[in-house]
């Protein structure tokens, strides 16, 4: 590969020196055959005979053009033709040009002639590469021609790109069939269009000054993928971010500031209503257990533990401090926690970046820097821990423990993730405030969490992602262990800083986030109640054995509703086959319906809702269960419940564990049945069709991304 680099970078350096943004189509053509990238073969002929030698070897079609610094309109001087077929026609063209040329200036510089394959049509594509702030270089893939522009039918991946990546890219966009051909035409050849991407992104990582690459259009052949045009544009000041710090020193310093054995809490006051004073009442009465520390410049004791003036008054060693000071103090403050050499600082007040601060908040970055302190925030509400029973925090104590890490970079969002998980009695191993994120991030709590053993599930809301690139390779690594889902605020700002290219213009960023997110085996979640309805339902499902989804219903309509469900969530329902057809037919009326949804219909009793449940829960083909059910005076709400968990937990002793999902239609009634059934491990939701199928849906999109299909 490095005489390929050589080349590029020679091309390169020519660039630069003649302080040129872009290449010309001939370093273009140089920079593509350096990398492999087909485009059209061409050549200069200076003679008849060795233009028809040229035309030969290329493959006809072929067109011709006058090479010559003194013609600048080489149709007008009669210097092109196109379409030479053979190799006689290649001479006999070669002696028209010339003289049409003479004819047109006669004391014209000749240089020869130009041999260029046609290119034989093909379907239209685009592949590029463009440079996103938070991401860095990413590849891209859409339809050439005017519908790009119109539709923004364009996929992104992170480059480099690997073969996999490239051939999800030609089914990520929405004209995904056209590749296929359509219409008796032939299909493109797949191969060779993602071989292109492959290359693409390996150049633009090879060389980050390329800032953005346009091959448009790619002719998509059934044989091959041909460059028709290439444009590059380059920025030699352009500097990748920084490679974030290793893992293990992540963890490291996280592990002390998530499960400390000391806190201070600088800003400790004995006054109500004061957020120093919320933060140590919340620590001593959420049940922490190692040693809180209050700092204070006057009190002797705060709440009935020895006070500090300074944490370098203080003794022993501490973990973590807890900022409630205003803004202006805390650079002087962080200063004492460095040379105390305290690892982490929660920054509870506001008035920095947020509030016009900037300087503030540069101030303290550069502290946390010289010193080494991991900082969280500022503007947060805290965090909580409750392995720890560590409420670091001026929100409320919080104690109902469990298995899902929360963090939101909103103080409103922190407080409605608290009351959901409490309104639930949903478990939370942590509920995290990220803020401004001046440097704790979510890749920082990925890391953390990744090893964390009470963590099983870690849901992230976010407005920004400081380093998408950091964040993209922490989840990647991450989800397949333990689901990540992600709640991206601000989807539908245009915030491409998108230059003139089109893979630039299309970048609608939200489209960069939804495909790197999948690229990362991430969720996505579309509300912010999807986000707290996935973080409570994912880790109560068992993970599926395969895609078979089956539908048990005792109302018609919620079949209906729950199939749209299945189609939107992408889940495929399965074709019943006929043996199980008609073991379902045993149990059901006559005028209910087999196949799949199964409708029971409404006026059946208790048993009929068992005895469906059971075969579908025993049969193996069957790999997910969701369930309609109707209030019934023959089946009540609670007796449905009960049934239900009852089956779930017989077949489970037999070794039958699948998800099982479902949604209850009737009257106020439905509500206890649907809690019941959710805290005996069947995510149940009341008046919904939809919440049910999305909870199972994101089960199968952590279960796809992790490989466990």
């Amino acid at each position: 590969m490095s005489n390929s680099k050589d080349a590029v970078r020679k091309v390169l350096d020519q660039v630069k020196a003649d302080n040129r943004t872009s290449l010309t189509a001939p370093e273009g053509k140089l920079v593509c055959d350096a990398y492999g990238i087909p485009v059209p073969k061409e050549g200069v002929a200076k003679s008849a005979g060795e233009a028809g030698k040229m035309a030969s070897a290329m493959g006809f079609p072929v067109v011709m053009k006058i090479v010559s610094p003194d013609i600048l309109h080489k149709t007008e001087a009669g210097g092109v033709i196109v379409g030479v077929k053979t190799a006689q026609d290649a001479e006999k063209a070669y002696e028209t040009i010339l003289s049409n040329a003479k004819k047109y200036k006669a004391d014209a510089k000749i240089e020869g002639i130009q041999v260029q394959q046609m290119l034989a049509g093909g379907t239209e594509v685009i592949i590029g590469s463009i440079t996103d702030g938070s991401f860095g270089k990413l590849v891209a893939f859409g339809l050439g021609g005017v519908l790009v522009e119109v539709l923004k039918d364009i996929t992104f991946r992170l480059a480099p790109a690997t073969k996999e990546d490239a051939l999800s890219m030609l089914d990520g966009i929405q004209a995904h069939e056209i590749l296929k051909g359509v219409r008796g035409g032939e299909p493109v050849n797949r191969t060779a269009l993602a071989d292109v991407i492959v290359k693409v992104s390996q150049l633009v990582s090879d060389f980050p000054e390329i800032v953005e690459l346009d091959l448009n259009p790619v002719f998509a052949t059934p044989k091959d993928a041909t460059a028709a045009d290439v444009r590059i544009v380059v920025d030699f000041a352009y500097k990748p971010k920084p490679k974030p710090r290793p893992t293990e020193e992540i963890v490291a310093a996280m592990n002390r500031i998530m499960q400390p054995k000391a806190v201070a809490v600088i800003g400790a006051s004995a006054e109500d209503g004061k957020i120093g004073n919320s933060v140590m009442k919340n620590l001593i009465n959420g049940g922490y257990k190692g040693e809180i520390i209050p700092i204070h410049p006057k009190a002797p004791e705060i709440l009935g533990y020895k006070a500090y003036k300074s944490v370098k008054d203080v003794p022993g060693v501490i973990d973590v401090a807890v900022f409630a000071i205003p803004a202006k103090f805390v650079a002087g403050a962080l200063t004492e926690c460095g040379e105390k050499k305290i690892p982490g600082a929660v920054l509870i007040p506001s008035g920095f970046a947020e509030a016009g601060a900037p300087e503030l908040q540069a101030e303290i970055v550069e502290v946390g820097k010289k010193y080494d302190i991991r900082l969280m925030g500022p503007n947060i509400y805290g965090f909580y821990y409750t392995p720890a029973n560590l409420c670091a925090t001026f929100c409320t104590a919080y104690d109902v423990k469990g298995h899902a890490a929360l963090s939101s970079q909103s103080g409103g969002i922190g407080m409605a993730i608290i009351g959901f998980s409490r309104s639930a009695k949903m478990g939370v191993s942590a509920i995290v405030g990220l803020g401004n994120k001046s440097d704790i991030d979510e890749d920082d709590l990925l890391a953390f969490f990744e090893q964390d053993p009470n963590t099983n599930l870690i849901a992230q809301h976010c407005e920004d992602l400081k380093d998408g690139r950091a964040f993209a390779e922490a989840a990647k690594r991450v989800s397949k262990k333990k689901p990540v889902v992600v709640l991206k605020a601000g989807r539908t700002s245009a915030g491409a800083k998108a230059a003139s290219s089109h893979t630039g213009a299309l970048a609608g960023n939200d489209r960069i986030y939804e495909d790197v997110f999948k690229q990362s085996g991430v969720i996505r979640a579309r509300s912010l109640r999807q986000l707290l309805e996935f973080a409570r339902g994912v880790p109560v499902l068992p993970t599926p054995k395969g895609e078979n989804v089956l539908i048990i219903t005792g109302a018609g309509g919620s079949g209906v509703l729950l199939s749209d469900s299945c189609v939107d969530n992408g889940l495929s329902l399965m074709s019943m086959p006929p043996d199980l057809d008609a073991a379902f037919r045993k149990f059901i009326p006559p005028f209910g319906a087999a196949g799949n949804p199964v409708d029971i219909t409404g006026g059946e009793p208790p048993i009929t809702y068992v005895n469906t449940v059971k075969l579908g829960l025993s049969d193996d083909r069957i790999h997910a269960l969701i369930l309609g059910y109707w209030h019934t005076i023959v089946t009540p709400p609670m007796v449905f419940a009960r049934n239900m968990v009852e089956v779930k937990k017989e077949m489970e002793a037999k070794g039958f564990v699948k998800p099982m999902v479902a949604s209850l239609a009737g009257d106020v009634e439905v509500e206890e049945a649907a809690e019941y059934l959710y805290q005996n491990g069947i995510p149940a939701y009341a008046y919904s069709t939809e919440l049910p199928v999305e909870v199972l849906g994101a089960k199968y999109k952590w279960a796809r991304g992790a490989g466990l299909l």
